[in-house]
């Protein structure tokens, strides 16, 4: 496994986690959900156009939970085109440390043992998303390397999703190029520069998109690939939503630049699976 691992840049681990584990997780979601009030805060997550990267909202959530609406979310009038837990694209950055229940599925011994036999000699969580893909207006994911939003010196990322319910291609499942984690890494994205967030590019190579795979998951999959595995999702026009939970790990041992996007106060500090 860990040859195919390394190989392919990513792996697909089924049955990792319990159909109930996966349930409390989308049921502590809900509810934090309901307690959230889009009409306070209306940032717009896409890896299209990319409104965020003006939004404070957005830029300061490295150590909060707050909540990315989808763009196709509001009506002509500027309302909800449909209920809030179908009009959000994700939840984040760091309920994992912030949440009891999400701090409980996010450490438990198996994903210390995973970290470990992949290489981590200090693994610590960075950031936690939970991605809602609703049903119907779930927008497209651009192919992308992750570790070109989340950078250290040697590059140590690695992307731990689970599928909280499942995921295919009709409702937008993740799809990988196997191998390309190889390539170059293409961008340093989300790059803070005189106050503001830019992207640096330093490869401009077209993806070879031609030879993406699929990664269907069933629920309580657990998919882990390397920060460079360039990836990507379809939108979700299906009446299915497409619930998901991502961790990204760095190694403490590693470099953190300060330019990076997502930045933590002195008051809550990195930790591993402990």
């Amino acid at each position: 496994m860990l040859e195919a691992f390394r190989d392919a840049g990513v792996i697909v681990l089924r049955d990792f986690v319990s159909p109930d584990a996966c349930a409390a997780l989308r049921q502590r979601a809900l509810d934090l959900v309901e307690a959230f009030d889009p009409a306070t805060v209306r940032t717009v997550f896409t890896t299209t156009d990319q409104p965020q990267l003006d939004d404070d909202y957005f830029i300061e959530s490295g150590d909060k939970i707050r909540f990315f609406l989808e763009d196709d979310a509001f009506d002509e009038h500027g309302e909800l085109r449909q209920a809030k837990q179908h009009s959000l694209n994700k939840m984040g950055h760091a309920m994992h440390d912030l949440d009891p229940v999400f701090n409980a599925f996010s450490r438990t011994p198996e994903l210390a043992e995973v970290a470990r036999r992949i290489g981590y000699a200090d693994p610590v969580i960075l950031q936690s998303m939970y991605i809602f893909k609703p049903p119907g207006i779930g927008g497209e994911v651009m192919c992308h390397q992750d570790s070109t939003y989340l950078y250290t010196e040697p590059e140590s990322c690695v992307g731990f999703w689970f599928a909280l319910e499942d995921a295919t291609l009709e409702n937008g499942c993740m799809q990988f190029i196997p191998g390309g984690h190889r390539s170059p890494l293409k961008k340093r994205n989300y790059r803070r520069a005189d106050g503001k967030l830019v992207t640096e590019t330093l490869d401009d190579s077209p993806w070879p998109e031609e030879r993406k795979v699929a990664a269907e998951a069933a629920t309580g999959t657990l998919v882990v690939f390397e920060g460079r595995a360039p990836h990507l999702s379809a939108a979700n026009h299906s009446a299915r939503s497409r619930h998901a939970y991502t961790l990204h790990v760095i190694d403490r041992t590693c470099h953190y630049p300060a330019d990076n996007w997502l930045q933590r106060g002195a008051d809550l500090p990195l930790r591993g699976f402990e």
